[in-house]
């Protein structure tokens, strides 16, 4: 029997949880598998996951059907080693989530502003790239051995940086 280190605590937040947010747990729990657990959820919750988002994630082979946007309450009693917010309005309306060892801005358009199904299907595979880059680039980062401060800017710097 391994003493396995508890995974590494990711929470997404975004306005709707229905589309940015939900594109960004998916990746982080099956890039991360194991080693992320990821959650994500939504200052005013959306009634169903957005279909492009399902849509665009089944394309790059991750089943993400059956899901159900989630309120920041659900979640709001839980704590996070690194809270991501994904849209301006979740940073707004939660600029401090208090069960956060750090939290980051990682602004992005929102996709589903996109009118008609070929806008809509090339915004969620801009949005889905965007955020894989940024993804693959936290979990290149030794994150359970970063401090607080470290991790914070360490994991903003991620937007920033080149191809993400």
């Amino acid at each position: 029997m391994t003493n396995a280190p508890p995974p590494f605590r990711v929470l997404v937040l975004c306005t709707g949880n229905s589309a940015r947010s939900q594109i960004a747990e998916a990746l982080l729990a099956v890039r991360g598998a194991g080693r992320v657990a990821a959650a994500s959820a939504g200052s005013r919750p959306a009634a169903r996951v957005n279909p492009y988002a399902v849509e665009v994630l089944r394309d790059h082979g991750i089943a993400w059907e059956g899901r159900t946007p989630k309120s920041i309450d659900d979640v709001a009693e839980e704590r996070f080693d690194l809270v991501i917010t994904v849209c301006d309005n979740a940073r707004d309306a939660c600029p401090h989530f208090p069960g956060a060892t750090a939290q980051v801005h990682w602004g992005l358009p929102d996709p589903a502003e996109a009118v008609g199904a070929l806008a809509a299907r090339r915004a969620f595979r801009e949005t889905y790239d965007a955020l894989a880059a940024r993804v693959d680039a936290l979990l290149a980062l030794p994150l359970e051995h970063l401090e607080p401060a470290a991790l914070r800017e360490r994991a903003q710097a991620v937007h920033s940086a080149p191809g993400a």
